[in-house]
Order: C-alpha cells, then structure tokens, then sequence
C-alpha cells in the first residue's frame, strides 16, 4: 500500500473519531498503565520554551505546557477533525496557538532550529516515514534541542494473553503494514522494532538520553482477579518513551 493511501485512510478514522479521543493520552500520561511525567520529569523546566507538538490532537498536551509556563506552542496534526478541536479548547483555556493541519511528513513552513522541545505523545508511529518524519524534526530543534516522543511498544502488538499465558502471535521482526478496525473504521499501521526507531534517531543527528520501559506502580502491585491488559502489563511493556538530543 502506498503511503498516500495509508494517510487517507488514517486522517479519514481520526476526522471521524476525534471526539471520542478528546483529551485521551496526552500529557502528563506517556501511555495507559504507564508511567508519567509527574514521575519522569523528562521535560524538566520549560518555562520561556518553544514547544512544537507532533500529532498534537485535541491540544491538551499543549496546554499542559502552557500551564508550566511554556512561550510558545506550536502542534501540527493531519486530522482537520482534530485541529479544529484543539484550537477551540487551547483558545477557551486563553492560549494562542500555533496549529498545522498537515501529515507529520511533509514541509509545511515550521520553522527551521527554532524549537527547544519537539515532542509526540502516541502519534509518531503514525508517520508513513520514520527517518523523514525524524529528519524534519531534527531541523525544527535548535542545537541541543530535545525530541522526546512515547508510543504503543512493539512486544505489545506482538503478545496476546491466552488462559493466563502471554502467546506470540506476530513476529516481532515483521514491519509489513497492515489494516484493522477500529471503532468500526480501519486504520493502516505497521509494527516498527525499537531498533528501527533507535537507528532512525542516529541517522538523524539525535542522541539517546534516556529510554523509559516502564509499567505503572499501581499495575504492578496489583494482585487479585486480573484484566488480560493488567496481566500482561505486568509481564512486558505495553509503551515507550525516547528522550534525544540533538547533536
């Protein structure tokens, strides 16, 4: 499938299903049954900073980082649906962003070693070009810029929980796109290895921080009649995070 129609078919299921994601996985949550930034603190202090926010949905994110008094906020998102929400809620809550409807992939006049944060929060797995998509961010950031980006971990995709057993059903190598309903639209993804994300970074001018794997302390002291999501949060990582810089 070329990446043109993947796009279509993506931007097509967020226009429709914007609103059910309102204000879901945005910061300060990396990812369900995961740690936050409350606790990781990979942010630090961004008073006076310039952030840009990568499939930046409905804007909460963003005003999160407007709240600790960041001086500019800038997000870019393929979905209209989501564009439009998220301009609605930023300028409710009083800020004055700067928002792109556009796919993360292409040039759209963001502007170049401008930035000192660029972040994702579950949207870079969404890109149809990994190492284009890092590329252009690593342009956005000034020098010694930080990237930081969370999404869905790879192992996750792969297991599934059958009888109290975590079962292999996909090979962790297989990075084919493919298809699947979701709130009864398809969406098209594939299934990138942490290695894939890991050399695309080197390639673009970044280096490794620090990499987050870790499951909630709440999950994983829980005890009793477990969910299949919570059993096999406790066993491997259901997201990621990657904090760079640039070089």
């Amino acid at each position: 499938m070329d990446n043109k129609s993947v796009l279509n078919i993506n931007k097509n299921y967020w226009d429709r299903n914007a609103d059910e994601w309102f204000g879901v996985t945005s910061l300060p949550t990396y990812g369900v049954q995961f740690v936050t930034e409350d606790e990781l603190k990979l942010f630090g202090d961004v008073a006076g900073k310039k952030m840009l926010d990568i499939g930046c949905g409905s804007g909460h994110s963003l005003k999160y980082h407007g709240d600790n008094n960041a001086a500019e906020l800038w997000g870019i998102d393929m979905s209209t649906k989501q564009i439009e929400n998220a301009n609605k809620y930023l300028t409710e809550c009083g800020y004055t962003p700067k928002l792109i409807n556009a796919p993360m992939e292409v040039e759209y006049g963001i502007p170049k070693e401008y930035f000192d944060f660029v972040y994702s929060i579950y949207a870079i797995g969404w890109t149809t070009d990994l190492q284009g998509t890092f590329n252009r961010i690593a342009s956005y950031l000034k020098k010694d810029g930080i990237f930081i980006f969370s999404w869905k971990h790879p192992l996750h995709h792969c297991v599934v929980v059958e009888e109290d057993k975590l079962i292999f059903e996909k090979a962790y190598f297989d990075e084919n796109w493919f298809t699947q309903l979701l709130d009864d639209c398809d969406i098209t993804l594939c299934n990138r290895k942490i290695s894939t994300y890991i050399n695309a970074l080197g390639k673009a001018g970044f280096v490794i921080e620090q990499m987050v794997e870790e499951t909630d302390k709440a999950t994983m002291s829980s005890t009793g009649n477990l969910d299949n999501r919570s059993k096999k949060a406790k066993m491997l990582p259901l997201s990621f995070i990657i904090k760079a810089r640039k070089l």
